[in-house]
């Protein structure tokens, strides 16, 4: 075989990965990611601990097809509010990123929320950035085990308790409790535990800043939603180099290279290297830089969060904010004012009560005593809301229409129950073959509460 030419090099399609170390660090954004982690975690553990009205107050119940949103109740046929959801979730996600960059990944992110906690648990067991570095190195001893063992059973108890939390929203929680207590778990919440505790400890423990360089679709198309005046973090190039320590070459920038930058990043990611799709935008490197700034008696803000024009065209704090509201950041905040007002008003308009028709496929009509004209329905009515209430059914689009059984029905909150309605005419009223009419469904208590429904009556030849 012929030898490579030396002007060849060979280039590995994947590399094996480099463990990261990341450097504790506080500042104020690291201060503020810690709030945001609290907050997310103390909604996402206690919500589904919270009762409303007699039962828990956010519970998806698949298997009685209803969503419990605290006071709302919704049904299969309210999936246009789960539409609405996605749609005003993506809309603010395009917003804050066209302002501010990859900031959801950052601060509220679960992937970069549950690897800061999973960080935290590391280093309190086996301490800091320098003592991990050197007990990996370390030949394996009881006090290795036992260090390890001890992290890997605090990750393993966090995940499991995070996927009876995740699972909590779909079955009650206590009653979820007593089944695990009672060694009486059902196959599909088991199942389900075991899969998000294991995709707990296997994203945050060991994959980490895999899942967004390589999973996590939103670092490709990042770049779609910024533009030259969207907030990132950047390092002033102008200022800091050329890199060096103080004092001894008068020509040296800022940057003294200490590479605290790159000891604090969970992505391992130098940013003096310019914006890179690993960056996650947690701000990390700005409170290192800020702290070995102070040190050194230079001004912070050497990495800051900027923009792309305001770095290269030296704009002050005042014209860099001036340009936030762009035509692009405009539109997004009308589009989504404009569907978070629609879906709280459809939200807050909604009827909680919902009925269909159904007529009987064994009889089309028949002819009763007196003459009287009789077709058969199933009304299907169904009180979306949680207070009982008195029904009062009556129909109306032929003269002579009346109703040959009870014309009030009593349902619970929160269900659905079908009736059988015998409608009836005169003889010789209503025209041969099908008619339109309407069936109205009023709640005795509550007459705000009323829905009308279309149907067909069949008169025979």
């Amino acid at each position: 075989m012929d030898k490579l030419s030396p002007d060849l090099a060979i280039v590995k399609m994947y590399s094996a990965r480099e463990e990261i170390y990341p450097r504790e660090i506080k500042g104020r954004y690291a201060s503020l990611r810690w709030i945001c982690l609290w907050l997310t975690q103390l909604v996402f553990y206690g919500l589904p601990w919270l009762n409303w009205n007699g039962r828990q107050a956010v519970l998806f119940d698949l298997g009685a097809r209803k969503f419990y949103i605290f006071g709302i109740v919704l049904w299969p046929q309210d999936f246009i509010y789960l539409a609405a959801l996605l749609i005003i979730s993506a809309y603010a996600l395009f917003l804050f990123t066209a302002v501010a960059g990859r900031v959801w990944c950052g601060f509220a992110c679960p992937q970069t929320v549950y690897t800061e906690i999973f960080l935290w648990i590391e280093r309190r067991i086996e301490g800091t950035r320098s003592a991990r570095m050197r007990l990996d190195r370390q030949s394996w001893s009881l006090q290795k085990a036992l260090k390890k063992s001890g992290k890997h059973a605090a990750w393993a108890a966090l995940s499991i308790w995070t996927g009876l939390s995740f699972v909590g929203y779909f079955t009650p929680i206590h009653a979820l409790m007593g089944e695990v207590l009672a060694m009486g778990l059902g196959p599909w919440e088991a199942f389900w535990i075991a899969f998000y505790s294991f995709a707990t400890y296997g994203n945050a423990g060991w994959m980490r800043e895999q899942v967004c360089k390589y999973m996590c679709p939103y670092a490709r198309f990042q770049s779609a939603m910024i533009d030259k005046d969207t907030l990132i973090i950047t390092y002033d190039r102008q200022r800091g180099e050329p890199r060096g320590a103080k004092g001894k070459d008068a020509q040296n920038g800022d940057c003294i290279d200490c590479s605290m930058c790159v000891q604090v990043c969970p992505t391992g990611i130098d940013i003096r290297n310019g914006l890179q799709y690993e960056c996650i935008g947690c701000a990390a490197c700005i409170d290192a830089c800020n702290s070995v700034m102070k040190k050194v008696e230079s001004p912070p803000g050497l990495i800051r969060y900027s923009t792309e024009r305001a770095i290269t065209s030296r704009l002050s704090l005042a014209e860099m904010r001036r340009r936030v509201l762009r035509p692009r950041v405009l539109a997004y905040m009308a589009l989504l004012v404009l569907i978070i007002a629609a879906f709280f008003t459809a939200l807050a308009m909604r009827t909680p009560l919902k009925i269909d028709v159904i007529r009987d496929r064994g009889v089309m009509a028949r002819e009763v005593e007196d003459g009287m004209i009789e077709n058969v329905y199933r009304l299907r009515i169904m009180n979306t809301g949680e207070t009982p209430h008195r029904f009062h059914i009556s129909v109306a689009g032929i003269d002579s229409i009346t109703l040959a059984t009870p014309p009030e029905v009593d349902i619970d909150g929160a269900t659905t129950r079908a009736i059988p309605v015998r409608v009836r005419i005169n003889p010789g009223k209503g025209a041969h073959g099908s008619s339109t009419i309407v069936f109205e469904v009023t709640a005795v208590d509550d007459p705000a509460v009323e829905v009308r429904e279309k149907a067909v009556f069949f008169v025979p030849r």
